[in-house]
C-alpha cells in the first residue's frame, strides 16, 4: 500500500472529474447515458429512459430531440425554453408499465430548478417502435 502525504490527496480530491454523470441523474457520463439518444445512436428502451433522455433535453435546451420524440398528434410547433431556466435535478417518483414489452407507460417525476420543481404524471406511447411522450399532468 503506497502512503499519500495530505497534499497529494487534497490535489487528487481537486481534480476535475472526467465522467461527470449525466444530468438525468444516472451514474454514466452523458455521452454513455443521453447523449445516444439526443444524436440518434441509439433509441430509448423504456418509457423511463425516454422521459430521462428528454429532461436532459430541456436541460441542453434541445429542441430538435424534443421534438422528435413528442407524439405526433400532441406536438407542438416548437418548444419554447425559458432563458432563466436553471433545471438541477431529477427524481423519478414512480413508472407504471412502459417496458419493452408494453405499447404505453407512465412516468411521475419531479424535476427541481433554482426557486422550486415541477412535478408531472407524464404518459408515453410507441409510435413505429420508439417510444414518443403524449402528454403529462402537472402537479399530479
Amino acid at each position: 500500500m503506497s502512503r499519500r502525504t495530505p497534499q497529494s490527496r487534497d490535489r487528487r480530491r481537486s481534480a476535475p472529474a472526467r465522467n461527470p454523470s449525466c444530468p438525468c441523474g444516472l451514474a454514466e457520463t452523458y455521452e454513455e447515458c443521453c447523449g445516444r439518444f439526443h444524436e440518434g445512436r441509439a433509441t430509448a428502451p423504456t418509457a423511463e429512459a425516454l422521459m430521462r433522455s428528454r429532461y436532459c433535453a430541456f436541460v441542453r435546451r434541445d429542441e430538435a430531440y424534443l421534438l422528435r420524440t413528442w407524439h405526433p398528434r400532441t406536438r407542438p410547433a416548437r418548444v419554447e425554453f425559458d432563458p432563466a431556466m436553471r433545471w438541477s435535478g431529477l427524481e423519478i417518483l414512480g413508472t407504471s408499465e412502459g417496458s419493452a414489452f408494453h405499447g404505453t407507460g407512465t412516468v411521475t417525476f419531479r424535476a427541481s430548478y433554482a426557486g422550486g420543481s415541477l412535478q408531472e404524471h407524464s404518459r408515453f406511447e410507441r409510435v413505429e417502435g420508439a417510444w414518443v411522450y403524449v402528454d403529462g399532468d402537472i402537479g399530479k
